[in-house]
């Protein structure tokens, strides 16, 4: 079992940045493959960003690419997205999630193969 707990949503001005911290329990969380979603209001949940620390594969969406950065502390237990030149279309609760060292590159940008999900974070970005 993993608990996981997001953290740093907040307000920002469009083109600043925010981190977000995902706080993992367990001792395995080297082997989990990590993700980030997001969901926007009437929208359905969407892939941001996802890492596989075995094959050192990290894979984001095209509306992300160049602007965020998923990185993981696996000594910390910890997930971070950097986001930078925030735009207001990103504003979305963001959830953390993980799941097992066999989910593929094919199936890592969808949510079902994740079998544990944070609370979610709130990030609001004003024009």
């Amino acid at each position: 079992q993993v608990q996981l707990v997001e953290s740093g949503g907040g307000l920002v001005q469009a083109g600043g940045s925010l981190r977000l911290s995902c706080a993992a329990s367990g001792r395995t969380f080297s082997s989990y493959t990590m993700g980030w979603f997001r969901q926007a209001p009437g929208k359905e949940r969407e892939f941001v960003a996802a890492n596989k620390w075995i094959g050192g594969i990290t894979y984001y969406a095209d509306s992300v690419k160049g602007r965020f950065t998923i990185s993981r502390d696996n000594a910390k237990n910890t997930l971070y997205l950097q986001m930078n030149s925030l735009k207001p279309e990103d504003t979305a609760v963001y959830y953390c999630a993980a799941g097992g060292p066999l989910i593929t590159i094919a199936t890592m940008t969808t949510p079902r193969p994740y079998d544990y999900w944070g609370q979610g974070t709130q990030v609001d970005v004003s024009s």
